[in-house]
């Protein structure tokens, strides 16, 4: 055991980081810790009982909601009530934030966005998937926590994280100060510091998109393709194309070897597709701790201002140069509208 650093252990450690806090920050992480192992749980033995498949629901978003997605969303849900931390827990899983407005929560000065299990569609064929959670100040002083508390830009994020459950289960998280990551010991129950201090590479040789969608894309993304794809030694081209479908996984593998990941828009999905506060936020919070870049395709993510619960928008995210290009490519190409009237992208 000499030499381990338990994820508690961390968290109590920096716990002098933030002067504002009493240690409710630290106990608030530890609770998403302590949940993310019940989740982890289930989805390694998942295919052993009746929880594969879907559930029989649709959440907000039309999608259909497989059994461990309610099973994770109830799990963390219940962890953060518990707590007593967090006064709103708003997830992707819910029509509307989840009021917390037991005894123990009526101080509670956190508010949580979280997707309880990115890349679900996944489950069935034993391919990673993960959690997204951000945490924000509340904002309001007097009575209870409202929607103004969750519609924070993301510069407003006081820490966010990861949990991927793949060939090993990781918790990757930032509170601002860096970016660390553990990795669970199943043999004593702990996350346990692995890969201290993470940073992403300032270039790369993968990118990571949904090329099945192609003739959609705005032409920007379709110009930054044909850029991965030519051979030019110099810039370490042709690039290698990655998609697993799981933005955790393939956010985690970039973040660790280099490249970028694009989920831009598409005709059908003309304002992007994924979530500002539970996937977009938290994901380019950690990246750019890392020394990373996350934008739409021209403004910074963390500073697009959220005006609706679910909203969503496009992402290009990872190594710093390979960013600019797609950012670059996208202002020739792809105009878009200035951030006071980003609710629409033109897609050429």
């Amino acid at each position: 055991m000499s030499g381990i650093k338990t994820l508690g252990q961390f968290i109590i450690e920096k716990q002098a980081d933030f002067s504002y806090a009493k240690g409710e920050l630290s106990r608030l992480l530890r609770d998403i810790g302590i949940a993310s192992k019940i989740v982890n749980r289930e989805v390694n033995k998942a295919g052993l009982v009746d929880i594969l498949g879907d559930a029989g629901t649709t959440n907000i978003q039309g999608e259909g909601q497989k059994k461990l997605d309610v099973y994770a969303n109830e799990q963390f849900i219940s962890a953060l009530t518990s707590g007593g931390e967090c006064c709103i827990v708003a997830t992707e899983e819910e029509d509307d934030f989840v009021r917390i407005d037991s005894p123990v929560s009526q101080n509670a000065k956190y508010i949580v966005c979280i997707d309880p299990l990115d890349g679900s569609s996944n489950i069935d064929v034993n391919v990673a998937v993960g959690t997204i959670f951000s945490i924000y100040r509340r904002k309001s002083i007097e009575g209870k926590a409202t929607l103004a508390d969750v519609l924070q830009k993301g510069t407003e994020q006081v820490a966010a994280g990861y949990v991927i459950y793949g060939s090993s289960t990781m918790l990757v998280y930032t509170t601002g100060k860096g970016v660390n990551g553990f990795t669970l010991d199943p043999s004593i129950g702990e996350f346990c510091l692995s890969h201290p201090d993470m940073k992403v590479p300032e270039d790369g040789t993968i990118y990571s998109i949904n090329e099945g969608n192609y003739v959609h894309f705005p032409e920007g993304v379709k110009k930054y393709l044909k850029y991965a794809q030519v051979e030019d030694l110099a810039t370490k081209r042709p690039y290698t194309s990655r998609y697993i479908g799981s933005m955790v996984a393939d956010i985690h593998r970039n973040l660790i070897k280099g490249g970028i990941y694009m989920y831009p828009t598409t005709s059908a999905s003309p304002n992007g597709k994924l979530r500002l506060l539970y996937e977009c936020n938290p994901m380019a919070f950690i990246i750019e701790q890392a020394g990373g870049t996350a934008s739409d395709g021209l403004n910074r993510i963390l500073d697009i201002v959220p005006t609706e619960l679910h909203q969503r928008t496009s992402i290009f995210i990872g190594s710093p140069k390979m960013v600019k290009m797609a950012e670059i490519l996208m202002e020739e190409y792809s105009p878009v509208k200035p951030l006071g009237d980003i609710d629409t992208v033109q897609v050429v």
